[in-house]
């Protein structure tokens, strides 16, 4: 084993649940605030999955906030992230869901779900 694959090692994670894009989940991002630290729950389906294994990895998670898209990019090893739920499994048939950044209202949350 090199250099590399050790340290990677170190730093990924072992209790990530298995998710993918169209799934709605709910992640707790720990904020830190002046010297206070709080969990931040942030929920939303996944619009994409950058990398599947290894440090670098990332998913995009996009919600509607008072009307308007927002988006944002954890990285899948991040020590500020507390936990991954997945609340639905949705059914898609693409790996990166950029179509629903152009539909507004009810139809970018239908998404059908997995039986």
């Amino acid at each position: 084993m090199n250099k590399i694959e050790q340290v990677t090692k170190e730093f990924v994670k072992k209790d990530i649940p298995d998710f993918s894009s169209g799934d709605t989940i709910s992640v707790e991002v720990k904020v830190k605030e002046g010297n206070k630290e709080r969990l931040q729950k942030y929920e939303g389906v996944i619009i994409s999955r950058h990398g599947k294994k290894g440090v670098d990895a990332s998913f995009t998670v996009r919600k509607i906030s008072n009307g308007i898209g927002v988006e944002r990019i954890f990285p899948l090893h991040s020590p500020l992230l507390s936990s991954i739920n997945v609340l639905r499994r949705g059914k898609v048939r693409r790996a990166k869901l950029n179509y629903l950044k152009n539909i507004t209202g009810l139809k970018a949350a239908r998404i059908e779900e997995k039986r």
